[in-house]
């Protein structure tokens, strides 16, 4: 057994004691057995604030839909923190520690009396205490298996139609349950094969964490078992009271006169599949080594072997030395890099790289959006159609949509308490999760044996608080996406001895013919109310080896192969449930230390931020596997014993994992930032993208003056997160560059002078996309943004594609796309998605173009192609580009969408809460800023 599964780990143990009674209590006989627990200490002192909008509301019955539909009203709670969160655009800059909760809710522990709503009591060992502000349930049990039994009923008041949907998606069974519209069959068919899995495999899950984990892994699954009989408690009584979410009636599954029909009851193997969809898309890293190896071949088809891997090179910066870095003291922490001299490799031969076909036996409407409306009962069709674009539109999910990249998101800015007025340590962090009606996560207080925070947790998977605060600190995250994913190239064979094909079934695991084992998900769907496709069905089928999933078929030195994605965190989807539930308990967590300790049991790649009243502090957690020697991560690798993952056993997908020492972590530092930016010196890039210029450079920059400045506080670290919310950053880092290049001689076209000096006023201004004046829905410098928007795309393809050819460019932009600004509809979540500037080309050219000045570039480009590296060449093509971008009229460059007309640049940029059930909201200002966020400095400890 590999070192993290022999035994359970020795903090699992020492946690032991800790647990003690607590297991006993778990137990659903107890039902007001236990003693009212202690009085919960709050150190925050009412300096914890928090925000998710919408509002906490999810779920609404045919009622409130029917009226959201005819007239615009809104359930209670289902809008309330929309505006605050608005607002903070245009009210950071006077933003002082005592307007906070303006902007945000007041995130301290309980409710005042005369701030309480309602109570419910689904068992006698728990109440659900609601405040009249926000709707946040605050849980409160007086037994362990009451405490979760009430944050599962929560979450059915809360979330109960989202969570149905994302089991349905984890499951591969989105089209069979919600409906066959176009982008649904295009959502489960992007998640199902990153995490495909028989019920038997789920269960197994389950049971790893339960025998594997000691003490806490069997609380673990005693909690979640409390947390899914509290789902179906609410279920149940929904259904029977009438007043479950009126999606189940618009989609068909319950008859509104009769209320014949059922919600499916909840298991805890659904757990384990909106685990797969959560962790693979927020926590995931590494991957899409086929790619890279199309864009080094194309490299070495030009340039030859030799000049074409260093040209590669120099485009893929796994080690960056003038990326941003969270650990900023010299700090190395080598994981992933590239070797002197790599064993193993598996290049394709040019030409034979085909994707394995998923989709088979297609019938009715499948693969097309061909829709034939029912005939809806005259009160229903104000809802008619609601979901004829899908539940969830295409590209909304991180990672989801046409092309799109798994990719992370989310903020963090931390300062040490040296640096600050109070002495103590200030953190203003969340995820960007996208933007969602209702959100993906929901805000909670558990408080309960063992247990107590508030904060947000993904709906479905709310046994425990993920990210939030404590009775003494605060913590938070960021993805990480370090390498966890591998890809193999498997020999392929027949079982008869005869010549293999690219087609065969077979695949040679460790000296033996062997079968690939095939996984199928059949779904069919009819129309309904909400979803007007035509009737159809398909199959889905994947191939599953002992390396990993089948992703393409090639040769290799011509010979067939299989590549396959083999990540570490798969059969392990919910095992992060152990350090989620270490972060809940306070008797585990007491210092940075601990926190560390906690984190480092979360599987998934992301960067954990902790801020108590004393240190600040980061750790990077996930399961990174030891390779072999001298095996390339970055590329294809053939499935040879020799380069397997160390202790690799495909049985349970185990092996050694890098120790905690080896994953970057600090304490103390004088601050911290984190934007998915590089973690430390040494922690290789998993992909293209982490450069000299990064959108973690707006906050980096920002932050370090402050710090510079001394006496930060919650409002001064609050206002320059606000600012780089609103900052272009292709206007703040790369513009004076650009201009620097035009203006090395006069700008004799008039029409091109002018827009010039529109570009150098508006980089004067701060390079802005924020509003005029609130409301007014247009920019201050609308010109400007609006000729960037235009010029970006173009500039980029006139320095580098001359140079680079039409293939070698494509390759590289197929890896990374050139752009993502607030108005592309290609981000990490599509359009209206708020996050932006993540992922582009901002640092090919920030390097390129200091190259051509003749500037200083530490890791430059292997060649200076704006130009040819002539300053003049290169002025002349982007002014050549520049001209273009002017003519374009804003019609063009926002082409208008369902929620914009074409031409409108705020609404294009605007955030839309995407509806994952029957309510809509409203747009707001586009903000580039997590979607769940807090404000904490503790005066206090224990």
């Amino acid at each position: 057994m590999p070192p993290r599964t022999v035994t359970f780990r020795a903090a699992t143990a020492a946690a032991v004691i800790a647990l003690g009674a607590t297991l006993l209590a778990a137990s659903p006989r107890a039902g007001a057995a236990a003693a009212e627990p202690a009085p919960v200490t709050d150190y925050c002192q009412g300096q914890c604030d928090d925000i998710l909008p919408p509002g906490e509301n999810g779920n609404a019955t045919l009622v409130e839909i029917l009226g959201n539909k005819a007239f615009g009203t809104h359930p209670a709670h289902s809008d309330d923190q929309l505006d605050r969160y608005n607002g903070l655009v245009a009210g950071h800059t006077g933003l002082t520690d005592q307007k906070l909760t303006e902007f945000f809710n007041d995130a301290s522990f309980g409710v005042p009396k005369d701030q309480v709503e309602s109570v419910t009591s689904p068992r006698d060992d728990v109440t659900i205490t609601r405040d009249k502000a926000s709707g946040v349930p605050h849980i409160k049990g007086t037994t362990r298996y009451g405490t979760e039994f009430g944050a599962g009923f929560a979450a059915g008041q809360d979330r109960l139609w989202l969570m149905d949907l994302f089991r349905h998606i984890g499951r591969g069974e989105l089209t069979s349950f919600a409906g066959g519209a176009l982008a649904n069959q295009g959502l489960e068919q992007q998640f199902w094969p990153q995490a495909p899995y028989t019920e038997a495999d789920l269960e197994a899950q389950v049971e790893y964490i339960r025998t594997h984990e000691g003490a806490r892994g069997e609380q673990a699954m005693a909690d979640a078992q409390a947390y899914v009989d509290g789902i179906n408690a609410y279920r149940d009584k929904s259904k029977n009271g009438r007043y479950f979410p009126g999606e189940y009636v618009l989609t068909g599954k319950i008859d509104a006169i009769t209320n014949v029909g059922e919600i499916q009851p909840f298991k805890l193997t659904d757990l384990i599949s909106i685990a797969s969809v959560v962790g693979g898309q927020f926590g995931g890293g590494g991957g899409g080594e086929v790619t890279a190896a199309l864009s080094l071949l194309a490299a070495q088809q030009k340039y030859g072997v030799a000049e074409g891997t260093r040209v590669w090179e120099s485009f893929r910066q796994r080690e960056d030395p003038e990326a941003v870095l969270t650990v900023h003291d010299g700090t190395s922490f080598p994981y992933a890099g590239k070797p002197d001299k790599a064993r193993g490799t598996a290049l394709p031969d040019s030409g034979s790289v085909t994707a394995e076909p998923l989709i088979h036996d297609r019938t009715g409407s499948a693969g097309t959006d061909r829709k034939t409306p029912v005939k809806a009962p005259a009160a229903l069709k104000k809802a008619q159609g609601i979901y004829d674009d899908g539940v969830i539109p295409e590209g909304s999910l991180p990672g989801s949509g046409s092309g799109a990249q798994r990719r992370g998101m989310s903020n963090a800015l931390l300062v040490s308490g040296e640096h600050t007025a109070s002495g103590n340590p200030i953190a203003v962090f969340g995820p960007q999760t996208g933007y969602f009606a209702p959100q993906l996560m929901m805000l909670q207080e558990l408080q309960g044996p063992g247990i107590s925070a508030r904060g947000v947790s993904f709906a479905g998977v709310g046994m425990y608080i993920q990210m939030g605060r404590g009775q003494d600190y605060a913590w938070s995250a960021t993805s990480a996406a370090q390498d966890i994913t591998d890809t193999y190239a498997v020999d392929l064979c027949e079982p008869d001895g005869s010549t293999p094909t690219k087609d065969s079934t077979h695949y040679l695991y460790r000296g033996t013919c062997t079968a690939m084992e095939t996984l199928e998900r059949t779904n069919s769907w009819t129309p309904t109310v909400a979803d007007s496709t035509a009737k159809g069905s398909y199959r889905m089928q994947v191939r599953r080896t002992n390396y990993g999933i089948v992703t393409h078929r090639a040769t290799v030195g011509g010979k067939p192969v299989a590549y396959t994605s083999l990540r570490s965190t798969y059969r392990h989807e919910a095992d992060s449930i152990i350090g989620f539930q270490m972060l809940n308990d306070p008797s585990y967590v007491t210092d940075a230390a601990s926190f560390q300790q906690a984190a480092s049991h979360i599987d998934y790649a992301f960067n954990w931020f902790y801020a108590d009243s004393r240190t600040a502090a980061f750790y990077n957690s996930g399961m990174n596997p030891v390779r072999a020697a001298d095996v390339d991560p970055a590329l294809p690798v053939r499935a040879e014993r020799a380069y397997e993952w160390q202790g690799y056993d495909p049985a349970a997908n185990t092996a050694a994992y890098t120790p905690f020492a080896e994953h970057p972590h600090s304490s103390g530092q004088d601050y911290y930032i984190s934007w998915n930016n590089k973690q430390a010196k040494g922690y290789a890039a998993a992909g293209f993208g982490l450069s000299a210029v990064h959108r973690g450079d707006l906050l980096d920059q920002r932050v370090s003056k402050l710090v510079e400045q001394g006496g930060v506080t919650r409002a001064s670290l609050t206002r320059a997160m606000a600012e780089a919310a609103v900052t272009d950053l292709r206007g703040e880092q790369l513009l004076p560059e650009l201009l620097k290049v035009i203006r090395s001689q006069p700008v004799t076209d008039p029409e091109l002078n002018a827009a010039v000096q529109q570009l150098e006023s508006w980089r004067a201004a701060g390079s802005q996309r924020r509003e005029s004046s609130p409301g007014s829905h247009a920019y201050t410098h609308a010109d400007a943004v609006r000729i960037m928007d235009a010029w970006w795309p173009k500039l980029v393809e006139a320095e580098f594609r001359p140079g680079l050819g039409d293939d070698l460019y494509g390759a590289l932009t197929a890896g990374l796309a050139t752009d993502e600004s607030p108005a592309a509809s290609h981000g990490p979540s599509g359009a209206h998605s708020g996050s932006a500037f993540q992922y582009g080309w901002w640092g090919f050219v920030d390097k390129d173009l200091r190259q051509v000045l003749g500037q200083p570039v530490k890791g430059p480009l292997a060649r200076t192609y704006c130009g040819g590296g002539d300053a003049s060449a290169c002025r002349d093509a982007l002014l050549a580009s520049l001209k273009q971008a002017v003519a374009e009229p804003a019609t063009a460059v926002y082409p208008g969408d369902d929620n914009c007309k074409a031409g409108e640049q705020w609404c294009t940029d605007s955030i839309v809460h995407r509806p994952l059930g029957g309510i809509a909201q409203k747009a707001i200002h586009w903000q580039n800023r997590p979607t769940y966020q807090q404000v904490v400095e503790f005066p206090a400890h224990r």
